[in-house]
């Protein structure tokens, strides 16, 4: 009895994380899942952790775009922007208030502010009557706009209490994340360095930091495949896919995109909170054209309607930009892209998935073997 009623807990969770609009709708996704994660608690014991974090912070900002663009067919090179400015508004709030109370609430307005930024481009755009390509050039245009005006934002005029904004130097000094209230308690994200017994590991750092922005990491993907299989979620795929019929069945199309895209707003500030801690410096780099392209190529690699894809493209592509560096590393991903969008439109993830259900309709059909359970749907 008991273990059938574990079974039905199990089932009963899942059911909110599975449905069409995701890949990996199986017990055996969610024990790759699981190992996936584990991997990635124990990583520290065996690689670089420090490098690692950074390629997780910025699977959020793949993952701001994969629901703005992958769910809602809203295409934005301005991702960058509200993570840019989620980045810069921690880093004056946590400088001016450097107290575990002020960078909590640092965080919090950076995550607000790139979801407000979001919410006003959006509300202009969307209620303005801007669709599909000219979204896409002003998105575009705004990190080119903002690029150039914190640019040039250097000299003593251009602080913001104790907060230089720095211009193309970039605002240096900006405190380690910490979280808490004053004297009562405090988390303080640092690295520390505990020995351990087994001979086979000794020393190993353990990046608090690092499992923090996991934590994050894995709540927000499976915080998005909760909402992408909900009610909502069909309504922002229903627009994606034909916005004139999605109006006409009663649903507020502007409305649901603006949501939409301030959700990816406020994720990517999230993401751009995450990145200046990290690095405890951020610069107008960020804004730049090649920071901009990042994203879409990450998403569009793993596959545009794939959360799953979004994050292990933007580990993988990041891992290997910064393999190659240099102008070689530019040439290989505009190559990357190219094949991708000309040849596996898809992305990868949703393309593995379609071999997998391919391969397992065809052992169903051989001649005395039992046929599988049947094929579940996709987000392919």
């Amino acid at each position: 009895m008991a273990t059938a009623s574990t079974d039905g807990a199990l089932a009963s969770l899942r059911t909110r994380f599975e449905g069409p609009n995701t890949v990996g709708n199986s017990r055996g996704f969610w024990v790759a899942f699981l190992v996936a994660v584990a991997g990635l608690v124990v990583y520290p014991a065996f690689g670089d952790a420090g490098q690692l974090s950074l390629f997780l912070v910025l699977a959020l900002l793949g993952l701001s775009l994969s629901v703005v663009w992958g769910y809602a067919g809203v295409l934005s090179f301005g991702q960058v922007v509200f993570f840019g400015v989620g980045g810069y508004t921690f880093g004056v709030v946590s400088i001016n208030h450097a107290t575990p109370s002020g960078i909590t609430a640092a965080v919090v307005l950076g995550v607000v502010g790139g979801g407000l930024v979001a919410a006003l481009m959006g509300y202009f755009m969307f209620y303005g009557g801007v669709r599909d390509v000219y979204v896409t050039i002003i998105t575009l245009v705004s990190t080119m706009v903002m690029h150039t005006f914190m640019a040039q934002t250097a000299g003593s005029e251009w602080a913001i209490g104790d907060a230089a904004l720095g211009g193309f130097n970039g605002m240096p000094a900006i405190p380690l994340l910490a979280l808490g209230v004053d004297e009562v308690f405090t988390l303080q994200l640092v690295r520390n360095t505990v020995e351990l017994s087994a001979p086979l590991v000794g020393a190993v750092e353990f990046d608090l930091f690092y499992y923090f922005v996991v934590g994050v990491l894995v709540s927000t993907y499976l915080g998005l495949r909760a909402l992408v299989n909900s009610d909502y979620g069909r309504v922002m795929v229903a627009v994606r896919e034909d916005e004139d019929r999605t109006r006409m069945f009663g649903y507020d199309v502007k409305r649901v995109k603006l949501v939409v895209f301030t959700l990816g707003g406020a994720l990517a500030g999230l993401s751009g909170v995450l990145y200046a801690s990290r690095n405890i410096f951020i610069d107008p780099q960020v804004f730049g054209l090649t920071f901009a392209t990042l994203p879409v190529i990450w998403v569009s690699v793993g596959g545009r309607t794939s959360l799953l894809g979004a994050v292990v493209a933007t580990v993988a592509v990041e891992y290997l930009r910064v393999t190659i560096q240099g102008e070689w590393a530019l040439v290989v991903l505009g190559v990357l892209l190219l094949v991708f969008i000309l040849a596996l439109p898809g992305g990868l993830v949703p393309w593995f998935e379609g071999l997998r259900e391919r391969f397992r309709g065809n052992r169903a059909d051989v001649p005395g073997e039992a046929p599988d359970a049947p094929t579940e749907v996709t987000d392919s």
